[in-house]
This record gives C-alpha cells, sequence and structure tokens, in this order.
C-alpha cells in the first residue's frame, strides 16, 4: 500500500477509535477543533517562509538575467544580440520553474498570484507574502544591476514602442495566452504538468510593441532603478486583466466539463482502461480496493 493510502488509514482508524471513546458533545468539541487547525495550516502552512525566500530568489534572478541582458543589448548589440536577450529571459524562467515550481509554484509574477486567488486555485491570504517576495527581489536585483552596469542608466525598462494603447491590448493579450495556458499545465491533472516551464514565454510578436514585459514587478524594478516611468500603468493593468481573464476562461471551460463518475473497484478490474488514468482516479481507486481486502493485525 502506497504512503498516502497508509496516512489515510491512520486518520480513519484515529477518528474511530476517538469517537467510541467519548460523547457526542467532546467529540463535536475536537472536530470542530481540528478543522479550524487545518483551515489555519492551509492558510500558512509551516513552510510558507520557505516559498516566500523561493519568489524572492526566483524573481531576482528573472529580473537580473532578463534586464541585464536587455540593458547589455541596448547598450551595445555585439555585446548581448537582440536573440540572445530574449532566449536569456525564456531560459531563466524555464529554469526556475523547474527549479523551485515544486516549492512555491514559481509565480516570479504578482498577476499570476492574483489570478490563481481570483480563480480560487490559491489562498487569497498568502497573495500579501507573494507580492512582497516578488517585488523585493525585482527591486534588489534592478538596483545590483545599476551598480554593476554603471554607466548605464537604462536597465531593461519596458516602455511602449508605439502608444500606450497599442502596448496594453499587446500586455492583455500575452498575458492571457500566458495564463490560460498555465492554468492548465498547474491546475488541472489531465494537462501535460512537464510542459509547465515552456507555457510562460512567448517574445517573437510582444516584445516589438509593448516591451515584453508581462509582469508587473520586472517592470516596476528597473523603473525605479533607471528613474523611468514612461506609460508604467501600461504595465499594471494588461498583466492583471490578462492573468485573471486567462484564469477565468480556463476555470469556465474546465467546470462546465462534467466529467463520467470514477468507477467502482469491481468495475476498474473487470474491465481494462483504454488509456492510463489521472492520479486522482488511481488513488481513489487503490483506497477502495484496500477497504474491500482484509487488514491483517
Amino acid at each position: 500500500m502506497s504512503s498516502s493510502n497508509e496516512i489515510h488509514d491512520i486518520e480513519v482508524i484515529t477518528a474511530q477509535n476517538f469517537a467510541a471513546g467519548a460523547d457526542d458533545n467532546t467529540f463535536a468539541w475536537a472536530g470542530a477543533g481540528l478543522r479550524r487547525q487545518k483551515s489555519f495550516k492551509d492558510f500558512f502552512p509551516p513552510h510558507l517562509f520557505r516559498k516566500v525566500v523561493a519568489e524572492v530568489i526566483a524573481t531576482f534572478l528573472l529580473v537580473f538575467v532578463t534586464c541585464g541582458a536587455g540593458a547589455l543589448n541596448r547598450n551595445n548589440t555585439g555585446v548581448v544580440s537582440q536573440l540572445g536577450a530574449s532566449v536569456a529571459g525564456g531560459l531563466v524562467v524555464t529554469v526556475m520553474i523547474y527549479a523551485v515550481g515544486h516549492i512555491s509554484g514559481a509565480h516570479m509574477n504578482p498577476a499570476v498570484t492574483l489570478a490563481f486567488a481570483v480563480a480560487r486555485h490559491f489562498p487569497w491570504i498568502q497573495v500579501p507574502f507573494y507580492w512582497s517576495a516578488q517585488f523585493t527581489g525585482a527591486m534588489v536585483a534592478a538596483f545590483i544591476l545599476r551598480e554593476l552596469l554603471h554607466p548605464i542608466t537604462i536597465l531593461g525598462v519596458t516602455t511602449p514602442s508605439s502608444t500606450a494603447a497599442r502596448a496594453l491590448v499587446m500586455e492583455t493579450i500575452v498575458t492571457f495566452t500566458m495564463m490560460f495556458v498555465t492554468a492548465a499545465v498547474a491546475t488541472d491533472t489531465r494537462a501535460v504538468g512537464e510542459l509547465a516551464g515552456l507555457a510562460k514565454r512567448k517574445r517573437c510578436m510582444r516584445r516589438p510593441v509593448s516591451g515584453g514585459s508581462m509582469n508587473p514587478a520586472r517592470t516596476l524594478g528597473p523603473a525605479v532603478a533607471s528613474n523611468i516611468y514612461n506609460s508604467l500603468w501600461v504595465y499594471f493593468i494588461g498583466p492583471v486583466v490578462g492573468t485573471v481573464s486567462g484564469a477565468i476562461a480556463y476555470d469556465f471551460i474546465r467546470m462546465s466539463e462534467k466529467l463520467p463518475p470514477p468507477p467502482s473497484a469491481s468495475e476498474a478490474t473487470d474491465s481494462a482502461p483504454n488509456k492510463s488514468p489521472s492520479l486522482k482516479l488511481r488513488r481513489t481507486r487503490s483506497q477502495e480496493m484496500a477497504a474491500a481486502s482484509p487488514r491483517i493485525d
């Protein structure tokens, strides 16, 4: 039997033993206390500090690499080419997702955190902690770049190459696409989760129009360090509207699909499935088979 099933069995046996030796009032009071404790741990898990530190490091490296490459490209295309700057940004995001995605989710983006919270895939009470970590990492990276790349003063700042309205539309569309795919691979067990690292980078069309930010923290850090605030509102409104819309759109599509009920243990053993079932379905089947089999003391 798997470890998850063993934990589940321990919880069931403990609850049954407790119910057998206590009256109804005591059990009801203790059950309410256990529910409150579980809810508190869901909001403030013991590893929340580690998740926050992971977001600081991931966002720091994101801004340090993307803005550093962008600043060097703007100053001298012979040092870092346009293609090199784009590839560097894509690689650092992919690497950070695979490095800390299992720890903090590798949001690295306040708009992504907000979208997950709106779609009820992330607790609202943890949003300020993630935002603080992301903006802190971006600010620290931008000011370190300012000292390292002196006398370069424009540190990968994202500004519209055309009008602010066009940049706003572009940022909204690309962040909608990014969050739509991210919501699929990060929240749906039926999606291919291994593609999460490739879901966030698309710079071909957006960079010539809006500068390719898609991230309020990545925009604000270099803007403050470079003291350039041209059309800063575009990179706050566009990513927020795009990510929230993308998360809600995918959540609507997934919730509108009516899935068939999982088969019982006898049906699962009688008929072999045509394709591999999901992780949740396999866990349900294993728990049903464990409950039907005799227990060895």
